[in-house]
């Protein structure tokens, strides 16, 4: 057998780190994740690489000498579970077997979590350790299952897009948010579907160590942005129908390329060989928005985009990406996201983009 290649990351030149001032606490923190048959392996595996990355990588930088997290993955029993892609994993311990210690408990999504819904042990371990956990979160529809512990009454929570209404009806005392990427309210965090399981794990890192290791960490994972949770499930391309016409559809497709663009309804729809009329009552019933909406959420992300992963100023974003004025921008940034792009900036800049 081949022994795996040991890799050290080398720093960023894109900023310098300084050593963080050592933590007082001397042992790691405890990550318990709760998995189940039929669970979601990324669910699990995600968020868990994330945690084991960030140790590794600190350790390599030499900003630590040992393991900054201790990953427990527990079940209702210990040993094998078939996880719903059929590929299996050990649990190190059962719910009876875990230790008093606990800093991040962690519940996993899955076609299983119906099933889980019903373990009454299950439950009831959540129920027993949520109090003594820092901090309590659930990846995808492992809301349910912190909902069914009562984890989740009176609090903010958001879950897999296809899955929010129903937590909705079933749990009335959750206030479900359906677009955010993950929710925190007070220390119980919520993620939406399967992979944005891991921009939450980055999110708990950032809490931990700081904005600069979770994007080094991120980076080491080569996930192109960590998304914060504020931000959307979906851009604009997945929220809007794709058009089953071909004309309509290749013209979602060059907008989406080129928002400088003059997009005026007259111009498009020449572009679409329509009368202006005809092209904006079939692009309304084939995409489910009208041409001018599909337009400015466009152009909004686009320039969401350049706000978060460039240096360009208001100005230049404003050219690029067809607003005319910066007053123009300012109102679709307040319309569509609730505030001025200058505050969004400020919030989820990349320091890369410093």
């Amino acid at each position: 057998m081949i022994a795996p290649m040991k890799l050290r990351s080398r720093r960023s030149k894109l900023f310098t780190f300084e050593k963080p001032v050592p933590e007082k606490r001397k042992v790691p923190r405890r990550i318990m994740m709760v998995g189940y048959s039929d669970a979601q392996i990324l669910d699990i595996t995600g968020p868990l690489e994330v945690f084991a990355r960030t140790s590794r990588w600190l350790i390599d930088e030499g900003f630590a000498s040992e393991p900054a997290y201790q990953l427990t993955l527990v079940a209702r029993r210990s040993g094998r579970f078939t996880t719903s892609s059929g590929l299996r994993l050990v649990a190190d311990c059962s719910l009876d077997e875990t230790s008093p210690s606990i800093d991040t408990l962690i519940v996993a999504g899955g076609l299983g979590a119906w099933a889980a819904l019903r373990d009454r042990e299950l439950i009831e371990f959540l129920r027993r350790s949520a109090p003594r956990a820092r901090r309590v979160c659930s990846v995808c529809t492992g809301a349910f299952i912190l909902a069914e512990a009562c984890l989740l009454d009176g609090r903010s929570a958001t879950t897999h897009w296809r899955a929010c209404r129903e937590l909705a009806n079933r749990y009335p005392r959750v206030k479900v948010e359906s677009d955010p990427i993950f929710v925190r309210d007070g220390n119980v965090f919520t993620s939406a579907g399967v992979t944005a399981g891991i921009d939450l794990a980055l999110a708990l890192v950032e809490e931990d160590h700081g904005r600069r290791v979770a994007l080094a960490v991120a980076r080491e994972l080569v996930m192109f942005l960590r998304r914060p949770g504020g931000q959307s499930q979906f851009s604009v391309q997945l929220t809007a129908q794709a058009a089953d016409r071909e004309p309509i559809r290749d013209l979602q497709a060059w907008i989406v390329d080129n928002p400088g663009a003059d997009l005026a309804v007259a111009k498009l729809a020449r572009r679409a060989a329509m009368s202006a009329r005809n092209f904006a009552r079939v692009f309304a019933r084939e995409t489910g928005l009208t041409p001018a909406d599909f337009v400015e959420q466009t152009r909004v992300e686009a320039a969401r985009r350049r706000l978060e992963e460039s240096s360009d100023g208001i100005e230049a974003i404003v050219a690029a990406c067809g607003f005319g004025t910066r007053e123009s921008m300012r109102r679709a940034f307040v319309r569509r996201l609730g505030v001025a792009p200058s505050a969004y900036r400020a919030r989820f800049r990349s320091s890369d983009a410093a």
